[in-house]
Order: structure tokens, then C-alpha cells, then sequence
């Protein structure tokens, strides 16, 4: 029985908190938040920043603290790397978490090695922004260096655009109060979730992206394949593969997002944790047939075995997707919300949410996190799940006034 320190307590660390303690583990939690979704599970919680470094630490000594994890979320990437690296625990090191947070770190990354991504430029001021705009004036997309959930996120078609976005990208900006301009990659968006073992990288599930009509920048739909028949998947899994390859990870959960354009995949963004709104603590597990949760933790123990995650045949057909509710119209106040019963009633539905109440104000989203719910499906073939997000479309109705 080992003692396992997991920040933060929010709802997508539910499973992997459930898994530690199904091993036998005993769960040190730490959040802000004292009435967290993960408390309840808890064997110790501690109400703190998870940048309160000093309270934290003071944990995994008293302790005696023997790993340190989190699970789709960025933020906790670097935190945790800094905890175990201190205190000699099993870790990416800082510098990977740097690297897989840092988006102006990633671009160069690509260059140097020779992947394909697009031109960019990390700015500090406006100054240096007008200046990429003007040398490369075509439409843009503005980012925080080091944010997640599309949070400060902007497309940018002027300088007019810039003016207007600039002060609100960079405060999203955490470590560094910088943002980063590249050339707007406009073809079809992909999600490639992973893991790494000792000698390999394994791709365990692709999803093919839409966007709500209202934000190009906003995912309202991720369809799981292991194979689609315009792009080729097998080219996006060598790639990706190779790429964390080439990184160095260690060990660990991954998940990237890429655009294909003019035959080429662009590497958007990758980070070393699996894919949130339980990409990884369900889809991936659904999509490979393995128990990942179970390697990652032991891994952060310090077992790493060589485990083969290669995708079996009689697991090809499978799909699954993640598909978020749109708000009616431009938004307006809820009154109810109609056909609920076949999202209950379904073992295929495998989580829900509203993010919303009767009475409350729903409006277009303008962040990932601002998304009003969602809803995971996991079929075993594709005609199976076409059916049933059909019948999902018809009977969910949320009525507003």
C-alpha cells in the first residue's frame, strides 16, 4: 500500500482517484474547493491553492508521500513535475512538463525536429504582434502560451482583431505573460490520445472534430474511429507516435490535437495527460480494450513494464463520442429539459451532464469550459452509434424563454 498524492479534486479525476484506491493505495487529495467531487473518496484532503507549493509539500513529507499524479489537466502537468522532482519521486521532470504545456516550446520543438506545424510568433506586446501580423497577413489564431479549455482563445482576421483580443488572450496566460499568433490551420481538426511505455508510444483512439457554427475555436463533437475513409489514420498514428518518440517522455497518458491541410496533419497542440471530459478515463479504455489506469498508476510508482497496447483486431470496429449540447438560438433562460429518460435508460451512455439548472441563463459558449453538457457514447460499431446519437437528437430538447 503506497500513499498517493492526486490535484486536483474536480470531476475528471474521479476514475483515476476510484483506481488507486482500488488498488489498495491510499488517496492524499488536495483542491480549493472544500465540497470537490473527489473528497468523498478521499483517504486525506487538504483545502489548498494547488499552487500553494509550501502546504503541499509540508503534506508529502508528513506523509511520507510515494507518488504524485493527475489526470487530464493541464494546469497540474508542471505542478506535479516540480513536487516529485523535489521530493525524488517518479516524474516526467520539469522540463518535459514544459515542454508538453508551452505552446511557443512545442512550435519549436517541431521545427527543430522536422514536424509539421504552423508558422508562428511568441509575442510579448502588440508591437511584436502587428509586426507577424503584417508579415504575414492572412487569417491568424491568437492563444495564451500556456492555458487549456480555448480560455483566451481568438481568431484574428486584422489588426482591428488583435486590438480588440490581445489584453484578453494574454491574461489567460499563467507562467508567462505571453501569447502566441500562428497561421490559422483551416482543415479538418483530429484528437490523438496515447500512451507511453519504456521503448514505445502506442495510438489508442483518434476522433475526427466539428465545431459549433458560432465559434470555429469550440468543439462541439469528437467521433471516435480507428479508421475513416477520407483521411488516412494509419499516417496520423506513425506520426504522432514518432513525435512523442522523439521527445523523450518517459512514461504517461498523451493527447494532441492536429489540423490536416494540403495532404499534411499539423501538430496543434500535444500534452502529457490523457484527454479531457473523460477521454482517457473512459473513450481511450473503451476504444483499445485495455485498462490504462491501471499501467499509469503503477507507473508512477515506478513499475514500468514494456506492455505491447497495440490495438487488437476484434476492437477495430469500435466508436465512441463525445458530444456536447448546443445552446437554442442565442441563449435565453432554461425551462425545462425534455427526453432525459434515453440518456438514463442506455448502458451505452456511458456519462451526462447539464451544466445548467431550470431558471438559469444559458448563452452561446466562449470556452471549452463554458459548454452547457455533454454526453459519452461507446458502441461497437459505427452504424450502432450513427442510430443512437440520431435518437439522442430527436428526443433531447432543452426549452427556453
Amino acid at each position: 500500500m503506497s500513499n498517493v498524492l492526486v490535484l486536483p479534486g474536480t470531476k475528471w479525476q474521479k476514475t483515476l482517484v476510484k483506481k488507486i484506491k482500488e488498488f489498495g493505495h491510499r488517496v492524499y487529495l488536495v483542491d480549493p474547493n472544500p465540497e470537490c467531487v473527489c473528497r468523498e473518496s478521499a483517504d486525506y484532503f487538504l483545502c489548498a491553492d494547488i499552487f500553494d507549493y509550501q502546504k503541499i509539500e509540508k503534506l508529502i513529507v508528513e506523509n511520507k508521500v510515494e507518488a504524485a499524479m493527475s489526470d487530464e489537466c493541464d494546469i497540474a502537468t508542471p505542478i506535479i513535475a516540480k513536487l516529485s522532482e523535489k521530493f525524488g519521486l517518479e516524474t516526467i521532470g520539469n522540463d518535459m512538463a514544459k515542454l508538453f504545456t508551452d505552446k511557443g516550446k512545442m512550435r519549436q520543438f517541431c521545427e527543430d525536429k522536422g514536424f509539421d506545424s504552423p508558422e508562428y510568433c511568441v509575442c510579448e506586446s502588440l508591437v511584436e504582434a502587428y509586426q507577424f501580423y503584417n508579415q504575414n497577413p492572412f487569417k491568424l489564431i491568437m492563444k495564451p502560451l500556456d492555458c487549456n479549455s480555448s480560455k483566451g482563445v481568438h481568431t484574428i482576421n486584422s489588426l482591428q482583431d488583435i486590438d480588440l483580443f490581445f489584453d484578453d488572450c494574454m491574461r489567460f496566460s499563467r507562467y508567462q505573460k505571453k501569447i502566441i499568433l500562428e497561421r490559422y490551420i483551416s482543415g479538418t481538426e483530429f484528437t490523438v490520445d496515447g500512451i507511453k511505455t519504456p521503448n514505445s508510444h502506442y495510438t489508442l483512439a483518434i476522433s475526427k472534430k466539428k465545431h459549433y457554427q458560432h465559434n470555429e475555436n469550440i468543439a462541439c463533437e469528437l467521433l471516435f474511429t480507428h479508421y475513416d475513409e477520407k483521411f488516412d489514420y494509419s499516417l496520423l498514428r506513425t506520426k504522432h507516435d514518432k513525435l512523442i518518440m522523439s521527445t523523450g517522455l518517459p512514461y504517461g497518458f498523451t493527447h494532441a490535437e492536429y489540423r490536416y491541410e494540403n495532404g499534411k496533419f499539423f501538430l496543434i497542440e500535444m500534452a502529457a495527460r490523457g484527454g479531457g471530459n473523460q477521454i482517457s478515463a473512459i473513450i481511450a479504455q473503451h476504444m483499445s480494450g485495455y485498462d490504462t489506469y491501471h499501467y499509469l498508476i503503477n507507473g508512477s510508482l515506478g513499475i514500468r513494464e514494456d506492455f505491447d497496447f497495440s490495438i487488437k483486431p476484434e476492437n477495430m470496429e469500435k466508436c465512441a463520442v463525445l458530444r456536447f449540447f448546443d445552446t437554442p438560438g442565442r441563449g435565453g433562460v432554461v425551462q425545462g429539459v425534455e427526453g432525459i429518460d434515453v440518456l438514463k435508460g442506455d448502458e451505452r451512455i456511458k456519462d451526462f451532464a447539464f451544466q445548467f439548472g431550470v431558471g438559469d441563463t444559458i448563452l452561446e459558449c466562449t470556452s471549452d469550459s463554458a459548454r452547457i453538457g455533454y454526453y459519452i457514447a461507446c458502441c461497437e460499431d459505427r452504424t450502432e452509434l450513427i442510430e443512437l446519437m440520431k435518437d439522442i437528437d430527436e428526443k433531447i430538447q432543452i426549452r427556453i424563454s
